[in-house]
C-alpha cells in the first residue's frame, strides 16, 4: 500500500511533530484534535518548528508553505477517512486510547492501518479491541520528533507481516530510521531509559551530588547529550512516573519501583518544563 495522506488523531507535542514530519516528506496530513483551540496551537507549533529551519538555512520559505499546505487541521473524526494510515497520538493513557482506537476502528475502511504512538502500552492488548489487529502497529516516535531519527516499530502478537513492511517503508520515507521491536512493557528505548532517569532521581534524594553535577557526570562521562535529569523535565515527570508504574504493574519486580522524590515531585505539580518548575526551573 502507498501511504499518500496520513491523519493523526492529538494535535500536542508528538501529533504536530509527526504532522510536521509527514508534511516536509510530501506527505498530506490531516490533524484532528478535541477543540479548535488544540489544533490551532499545534498548526502554531510546526509553523514556529519551520520558522526555525528557515533561519537555520534548512529549507526554504516555499517549502515552509508548501509543507504547511499538506497540513489540514480538524475537530472531526470523519475528515481521517481520507488516510491510508492513521496515527493515534493522545495522552499516554490506557483507556482514553481504547476509547480513541475503537472510534477510529468503527469509522476507517477495512484496509485502513491504525498505529498508535504509545510509548508504554501493550500493542497486544490495543490492538485486541479492534476488528483490524492485523493492521494495527506501534510507531512510537521520539521527541522532538522532526529532529529525531528514530522510530520503533512494535509488532502485536497479531501484526501482520504486509502491516509492518508498508509502515516500515513509511518511517523511511520520512528520513527516519525504523527499528522492529517485539511488544513488551516500553518497548527497547524506553525500557532502559526511563529506569536509569529514576535511578538519576534516587540519587538526587540520596543526596550523592547536585543536579546539575549528575546531568554533568552523565553527559561528560557517558557522552549523552542530555543529562537524566534535564531530560526527566523535558519529558514530564509525570509521564516518567506513568510509564514507572506501568513497568512495576506489568513486570511485578522491585527494580522498577518508582522512586518516592519522583512520585512526590508529580504531587507537587513540578513536572517539568511544561509546568515551568521540575528538577529545574524554567
Amino acid at each position: 500500500m502507498n501511504i499518500t495522506t496520513v491523519g493523526i488523531v492529538g494535535a500536542g507535542t508528538m501529533g504536530n511533530g509527526i504532522a510536521q514530519a509527514c508534511a516536509v516528506a510530501s506527505i498530506q496530513v490531516i490533524m484532528v484534535d478535541i477543540s479548535e483551540q488544540a489544533v490551532a496551537k499545534g498548526l502554531a507549533t510546526v509553523s514556529g518548528s519551520l520558522d526555525r529551519l528557515l533561519k537555520k538555512e534548512k529549507i526554504t520559505a516555499d517549502d515552509k508553505a508548501a509543507a504547511l499546505a499538506r497540513i489540514k487541521g480538524s475537530t472531526r473524526y470523519e475528515d481521517l477517512k481520507a488516510a491510508q494510515l492513521v496515527i493515534e497520538a493522545a495522552t499516554e493513557n490506557y483507556e482514553l486510547k481504547v476509547k480513541i482506537v475503537k472510534q477510529l476502528d468503527a469509522l476507517l475502511a477495512p484496509e485502513v492501518i491504525l498505529a498508535t504512538n504509545t510509548s508504554s502500552i501493550s500493542i497486544t492488548k490495543l490492538a485486541a479491541v479492534t476488528g483490524r489487529a492485523d493492521r494495527f502497529i506501534g510507531m512510537h516516535f521520539f521527541n522532538p520528533v522532526p529532529m529525531m531519527a528514530l522510530v520503533e516499530l512494535i509488532r502485536g502478537l497479531q501484526t501482520s507481516n504486509a502491516t509492518h513492511d508498508t509502515v516500515h517503508a513509511m518511517a523511511k520515507s520520512l528520513g527516519k530510521s525504523p527499528i522492529t521491536v517485539k511488544n513488551a512493557p516500553g518497548f527497547v528505548v524506553n525500557r532502559i531509559l526511563i529506569p536509569m532517569i529514576n535511578e538519576a532521581f534516587f540519587v538526587l534524594a540520596e543526596g550523592l551530588a547536585t543536579p546539575g553535577d549528575i546531568d554533568a557526570g552523565m553527559k561528560l562521562g557517558c557522552n549523552q547529550p542530555i543529562g537524566p535529569l534535564a531530560l526527566a523535565d523535558m519529558i514530564g515527570l509525570d509521564v516518567c512516573l506513568a510509564v514507572m508504574d506501568v513497568y512495576m504493574a506489568e513486570f511485578n519486580d522491585s527494580k522498577y519501583r518508582p522512586c518516592p522524590l519522583l512520585k512526590e515531585m508529580v504531587a507537587a505539580g513540578r513536572l517539568g518544563r511544561k509546568t515551568g518548575q521540575g528538577v529545574y526551573s524554567y
